[in-house]
């Protein structure tokens, strides 16, 4: 692990599962995260707007606002922003190659790092069983997820005035599940297939909410997380290395996690 300093520029930043519009959405983080770290190109790999959530109830407060006007800025600045639509922001999926406000929409994209490696970045959910066949039950395993994370506020506003840190009761749940791990685990090997397929190093996406970066089979399987739970982010440095980054409270000095042969070790280990 490395200290970051309190500002830092990246070649790219992949980002994923913001969820705005969704009451979970930790707005004042991701904006945070956006004041303190620059890069050449933005990469938003999916659901970033939560339109599932906004069908069924509006709830956009001014932290959504910001967060949205945040990228426009950075856009208007110069910063090349790409949006690879998800399955809750899916409305984006008709308009292939149009720019809104110099955002770039776009299905999916074969990205090259500084160092040569070329990584496949998507959303992930047509590799999704649930979400491809069984649209009902995507929608109450949605409606559950959303149950969840109500569950999740009430325990961190406890656990704040006790002094204690976060904790997510939705992510420890879904890890207790052993469907839940057999279908994380299936989802990343699916995924690193398709990479395979089209003959590049690694992919990126989001979809699972569940952050990391792992080597599954030669190819370099990197999920982005989300801003619902884990608040991570994938950012490229100037030689091509890709690192997690862990952004835990406003201003705070967050973490690096490299890509390296020893890091995907450890993290099989754990």
């Amino acid at each position: 692990m490395t200290e970051m300093a309190s500002s830092r520029h990246f070649r790219t930043i992949f980002i994923s599962d913001v969820h705005l519009g969704s009451k979970a959405a930790q707005t004042d983080l991701l904006l945070d995260f956006l004041r303190h770290n620059e890069a050449d190109t933005i990469i938003l790999v999916g659901d970033i707007v939560d339109g599932w959530r906004l069908k069924r109830s509006w709830h956009w407060p001014q932290g959504c606002n910001d967060v949205v006007q945040k990228l426009l800025r950075k856009a208007r600045k110069g910063c090349r922003i790409i949006y690879i639509p998800g399955n809750h922001d899916e409305f984006l999926r008709d308009f292939p190659g149009t720019h809104f406000g110099g955002i770039e929409v776009a299905e999916r994209i074969v990205h090259e790092a500084a160092d040569g490696k070329r990584y496949l970045v998507l959303h992930g959910d047509e590799f999704d069983v649930v979400v491809r066949n069984a649209r009902l039950l995507a929608y109450l395993g949605d409606w559950a997820y959303d149950a969840a994370i109500a569950l999740n506020v009430v325990l961190a506003a406890v656990r704040r005035r006790l002094g204690m840190p976060y904790w997510s009761f939705s992510a420890w749940a879904k890890l207790q599940v052993k469907q839940a791990v057999n279908f994380i685990g299936e989802f990343q090997n699916v995924v690193a297939d398709e990479a395979r397929k089209i003959d590049v190093d690694g992919v990126i996406c989001g979809h699972i909410h569940h952050a990391v970066m792992e080597d599954i089979n030669g190819i370099q399987y990197i999920n982005t997380g989300d801003w619902v739970e884990s608040c991570t982010a994938v950012v490229e440095r100037q030689d091509g290395t890709m690192e997690m980054i862990t952004w835990q409270k406003p201003a705070a000095v967050a973490t690096l996690q490299p890509l390296t042969p020893d890091s995907v070790e450890g993290m099989k280990a754990a």
